[in-house]
């Protein structure tokens, strides 16, 4: 396929992916209308990933192992997060960042919340999946290559860390006993936050492998974007905002464990 040909279609290609997550997410927030529930675009944040994958794959005129690799890989993990998603909010209604708005905006939010929150997030989504666009549909080179390798150890770690981490925070909430405690045990003492720093690490892998092509590095703001909202929007900083006031011990667990990136405890002086 001539190069000017082939960059048409991969913008036709990318924006029939921002079209079908818009239209997948209006259909949702349909959907949280008449529950009079936000969270489901929380579930809905891993599958619309692999949505935009397999969408990509299908459009692609030619599928290489690098594209089924991406495509397992996202598959993988899109799953695994928006399960655990649902499990995690079965039942125990909105999420108070939603409840907040719906008190804030009244009467409206039923209308703002397609923008504001379900158009807003499809954005997002569609933008952090960018790399996977360019893996999926890169001729060349056809065969995986050492950055390929790198990019699938850091995926390999990163899909770690937000697997064990969500795991040993789920045992932790189960035991009553540890209601108002703060788990500093496993993962959770190296580092506050190891399922965001897997999110963020694994979404590196996959702009490594999608950087194993021609043309993949220009893709580098994503997964920039998505590490610095993990970091700074909706991840870290929120929530720490709450588990301030809602946890004394927490001052002192802030004081000793890394925000994000895992390290060793810091001894008190």
């Amino acid at each position: 396929m001539p190069k000017g040909q082939a960059i048409v279609t991969g913008m036709m290609t990318a924006l029939a992916g921002l079209g079908t997550i818009l239209t997948a997410l209006t259909l949702v927030w349909v959907l949280s209308v008449r529950l009079r529930d936000a969270s489901i675009a929380d579930v809905c944040w891993g599958s619309g990933f692999v949505l935009q994958v397999w969408l990509y794959c299908l459009l692609s005129p030619t599928l290489t192992p690098r594209s089924w690799l991406v495509a397992v890989l996202i598959t993988l993990w899109g799953a695994r997060l928006s399960l655990h998603i649902f499990r995690r909010n079965h039942g125990k209604g909105e999420d108070p960042r939603y409840r907040v708005m719906r008190a804030a905006q009244g009467s409206a939010f039923w209308w703002r919340s397609l923008f504001t929150v379900f158009w807003l997030q499809g954005a997002i989504l569609w933008f952090v999946a960018l790399p996977l666009l360019i893996a999926v549909r890169a001729a060349r080179p056809a065969a995986l290559t050492t950055v390929d390798g790198l990019g699938v150890a850091l995926f390999v770690v990163g899909f770690g860390f937000e697997v064990v981490g969500d795991y040993q925070l789920e045992r932790f909430r189960a035991e009553p006993s540890n209601r108002g405690k703060v788990l500093d045990r496993g993962l959770w003492r190296y580092t506050r936050h190891p399922n965001y720093f897997g999110d963020a690490t694994l979404w590196w892998g996959l702009y490594a492998i999608a950087a194993a092509t021609t043309g993949g590095w220009l893709t580098v703001l994503s997964p920039a974007l998505m590490t610095f909202l993990l970091m700074r929007v909706s991840g870290v900083t929120l929530l720490e905002d709450g588990l301030r006031a809602s946890k004394p011990g927490y001052y002192a667990y802030i004081a000793r464990t890394p925000a994000f990136f895992p390290w060793f405890p810091r001894v008190p002086r």
